[in-house]
């Protein structure tokens, strides 16, 4: 009995723990595949409608952002108020090409999502001539909120631990135009 009452919250910890990581970790892969298919949109939309003015967001980027906020919502993840902020228009425009969303819906963080229409990289080099392709990357950080602190007091009474990590990941796809 007394070796079952030590070990019980121990094992607890550790199947919580095994948890918590599979929670992130398939986080991690639904955010992988909504910037992927984000960035395979934004590559093959036309770049006319960019400009290097900071007036009003382009259609192609608020479609990229919707497109990645509906991935989010479709695999039931929280958008932190994404939607919102994305069919309102306000992006915060940098050079080159750049434009930032920031949903702070969430009570436990900020979601960031970042499209970069004009991410430049060079391919190669051709008779000693940098060959310069130009990129479209959809990038998101996600605020995560571990479960560890709901188990950690069965350990150390009066213990919390108010674990937020930010989860990013990428996507880079070649412009089709």
């Amino acid at each position: 009995m007394v070796e079952f009452a030590v070990s019980l919250p121990l094992l607890l910890v550790l199947v919580v723990g095994i948890y918590d990581f599979g929670g992130a970790f398939n986080l991690k892969q639904e955010l992988n595949n909504a910037v992927r298919e984000g960035a395979r949109y934004g590559a093959s939309a036309s770049t006319a409608d960019l400009s290097q003015q900071a007036s009003a967001t382009p259609p192609t980027v608020v479609a990229t952002a919707i497109l990645v906020d509906s991935y989010l919502q479709t695999a039931r993840m929280n958008d932190c108020g994404l939607n919102a902020v994305v069919t309102t228009g306000t992006a915060a425009f940098s050079s080159p090409l750049t434009w930032t969303y920031t949903a702070s819906g969430c009570s436990y963080g900020t979601l960031t999502l970042t499209i970069q229409r004009g991410y430049s990289q060079v391919a190669g080099t051709v008779a000693s001539t940098n060959i310069q392709v130009i990129y479209t990357q959809v990038s998101i950080k996600y605020p995560y909120q571990w479960q560890f602190n709901r188990v950690i007091q069965l350990l150390v009474s009066g213990s919390s631990y108010a674990g937020t990590t930010l989860i990013s990941t990428s996507a880079t796809v070649p412009n089709v135009f």
